[in-house]
C-alpha cells in the first residue's frame, strides 16, 4: 500500500474533476488542479526525488509556506517511498535545527522564505522545486502498509519535540471519519483554515477530501478573522474545518447570520475542546450544525460527533465506528476499565490501524506510552450510559495553543537562557470560557532592572509564534513541594 496512491485513487475520481483549488483574497481562484494534474505532478516529484539519489525510507525535511507546493511535495515524497517531515513555517533556526538533527533528514526542501537548519545537508530551493515538478513521472513505490509514510514532530512531555512516525496505512485507517465525522459526499468542497504542517490540515484538508473524490480548497491570503465568512461564501465551501478559537473570532468579528453561508452544510472543529457556549452561539447565529472531533498527532481523530448522531453540547461525541477506545481506571496499572461516569485515562487499543508506528528513535518513550494493550492519549475523560465521551482535560502538563500542543518545559528551557531570568515556570491560564493564554511566571535576576520586552523579544527569536508566552508575570518565587518539585498547577494562585 502507498498512502499517496490511496488518497488519489481510492474514490476512483474523474481525472478532470477538481482536486485542489487555491484561493486568494476575496476567494479569487488562483490555481485549479484536477485529479489528473495533481497525480501527474506528484509522480513527477517522486521521479525527480529518486534522481537526486535518495534511498527508500530517507527523510525529507519540508520548509515551505502555505502554498500548493506543500501538498505536492508531501505526497510526492510519499509516492516515491521517502518520508517527508512537514514543519511549520514559523519555526526558528534553532527549532528546525533540532528536528533536522533528530530526524537525520537526508534532504531539505525550502521555498526561500523559511528559516533553515544550521546544518541542512543537501538543499533544494525554489528553482529545484520547479525542476522537480517538471521531471519525468515515476511510479508509486510499492510500499507495505506498515512501512513509514511521514514523520511529524510534536511537543513531548519532557519539553523536547519528538517525531511521530506514521505508516502508509494511516490514510486508509481514516475511513471511520468519512461518515462518522464529515458525512462526506463526492461533490463536497472542503475549506480548511489550518496550515499544512499540522496533522489536522494534512488529514482533514487533504487526505480525506481526496480519498473521497471531493475538492480541497486552500486559502493563501491574509488571515484576519473577519475575512472567513466572505471566504466561505465565495469559495462555495460545503464543509469548513477550523479550531474552536477561530469559530469564536468569526462570530465576534464577522458578518454572520442565517443567510451568511448558503452552500455550507456544516462546520467541523478539532484541535481544542469546543465549549457549550460557543457551540450554541454558532448554532443560534448561523443555523448550521458544528461537529466536533477529538484526536492527536499520534492517531488523528477517533472520537467525534457527526451527521448521523444527535449532538450533545459539551461532548465531542462517541468513538467512531470500528474504533477501539476506552477509559482506563487511573489507579490500575494493568489497564482495567473505568466505570461509567468515572473520569479516567482516555486510551486507544494498540490494534488501531491509525495509531503511529512509534516515536522516532525513542523506543523507551513509545513503550511508556502504553498501559498493557492500550495507548495512553494523555487526556482524561469519562463516558456516559449512552456512549458519549466527555473531555476532562489533560492528564499531563501539555498546553493547547490554538490547536497546537506545547510542552511548558520547552518554553521554559528557552527563557532560562535569558540573563534577566533567574527562574521561570510556564503554564496555560484561562482568561475566559474557551480562551487560554500561555503565561510565563518569572523570578527575575534583578527585579529593579527586569525588562519584559527584552525577554519577549528573545522568545520571538527562539520560539515559533504559537509557542511564545502571550503574558508575563513577575513573581518573587515559584510554588514548589518540600522536595523542590515545581507545583505547576499552583501557579495561577499567584495571579
Amino acid at each position: 500500500m502507498n498512502l499517496a496512491r490511496y488518497c488519489l485513487q481510492h474514490a476512483e475520481p474523474d481525472r478532470q474533476a477538481v482536486a485542489l483549488e487555491v484561493a486568494g483574497p476575496g476567494g479569487k481562484v488562483l490555481e485549479s488542479w484536477t485529479y489528473g494534474s495533481i497525480e501527474n505532478a506528484v509522480l513527477s516529484i517522486a521521479g525527480g526525488l529518486r534522481e537526486t539519489g535518495l534511498k527508500r525510507g530517507d527523510r525529507v525535511l519540508l520548509r515551505l509556506g502555505h502554498s500548493s507546493d506543500f501538498p505536492l511535495l508531501f505526497f510526492g515524497a510519499i509516492a516515491g517511498g521517502f518520508v517527508p517531515i512537514p514543519t511549520s513555517e514559523m519555526l526558528t533556526e534553532a527549532e528546525v535545527s533540532k528536528i533536522q538533527t533528530d530526524s537525520g533528514a537526508a534532504l531539505t526542501i525550502h521555498d526561500g522564505h523559511t528559516s533553515l537548519p544550521l546544518a541542512p545537508g543537501k538543499l533544494l530551493g525554489p528553482d529545484e522545486i520547479t525542476v522537480l515538478k517538471a521531471s519525468r513521472p515515476g511510479n508509486y513505490a510499492e510500499t507495505a502498509a506498515d512501512d513509514p509514510a511521514f514523520l511529524i514532530y510534536t511537543s513531548g512531555t519532557s519539553g523536547t519535540p519528538k517525531g511521530v512516525l506514521h505508516a502508509q496505512r494511516a490514510a486508509s485507517a481514516r475511513v471511520p471519519m468519512y461518515q462518522g465525522w464529515y458525512g462526506f459526499r463526492k461533490a463536497d468542497r472542503l475549506l480548511h483554515a489550518g496550515a499544512f504542517n499540522w496533522t489536522y490540515t494534512l488529514g482533514a484538508g487533504l487526505m480525506d477530501p481526496w480519498a473521497n473524490g471531493a475538492t480541497s480548497i486552500v486559502y493563501v491570503g491574509p488571515r484576519d478573522p473577519d475575512i472567513w465568512p466572505g471566504l466561505i461564501r465565495s469559495t462555495r465551501a460545503s464543509l469548513f474545518a477550523a479550531v474552536p478559537s477561530l469559530y469564536r473570532r468569526i462570530l465576534k468579528y464577522g458578518d454572520v447570520n442565517y443567510e451568511a453561508f448558503p452552500d455550507l452544510r456544516h462546520g467541523l472543529t478539532a484541535g481544542e475542546a469546543l465549549s457549550t457556549d460557543l457551540y450554541r452561539a454558532w448554532k443560534t447565529q448561523t443555523g448550521k450544525e458544528l461537529y466536533e472531533a477529538l484526536g492527536m498527532s499520534e492517531i488523528s481523530t477517533y472520537i467525534s460527533s457527526g451527521p448521523h448522531m444527535l449532538v450533545r453540547p459539551g461532548s465531542p461525541g462517541k468513538p467512531q465506528p470500528g474504533r477501539r477506545v476506552a477509559i482506563l481506571d487511573e489507579a490500575s496499572e494493568t489497564g482495567d476499565l473505568a466505570e461509567i461516569d468515572q473520569p479516567g485515562l482516555l486510551a486507544v487499543h494498540k490494534s488501531e490501524p491509525g495509531l503511529m508506528l512509534g516515536y522516532w528513535q525513542r523506543p523507551e518513550e513509545t513503550q511508556a506510552a502504553f498501559r498493557g494493550d492500550w495507548f495512553l492519549t494523555g487526556d482524561r475523560a469519562r463516558s456516559d450510559a449512552d456512549g458519549y465521551y466527555w473531555y476532562e482535560g489533560r492528564a499531563d502538563d501539555l498546553m493547547n495553543a490554538f490547536g497546537y500542543r506545547v510542552a511548558p518545559e520547552e518554553v521554559e528551557r528557552v527563557l532560562r537562557d535569558h540573563p534577566d531570568v533567574h527562574e521561570v515556570a510556564v503554564t496555560s491560564v484561562s482568561i475566559r470560557d474557551g480562551v487560554s493564554l500561555i503565561t510565563a511566571f518569572i523570578v527575575p535576576s534583578d527585579p529593579d532592572t527586569f525588562d519584559e520586552t527584552a525577554v519577549a523579544t528573545f522568545a520571538a527569536g527562539n520560539l515559533a509564534e504559537y509557542k511564545r508566552p502571550k503574558a508575563y508575570q513577575v513573581v518573587s518565587s515559584l510554588p514548589r513541594t518540600p522536595s523542590g518539585k515545581l507545583k505547576r498547577k499552583a501557579l495561577t494562585s499567584t495571579l
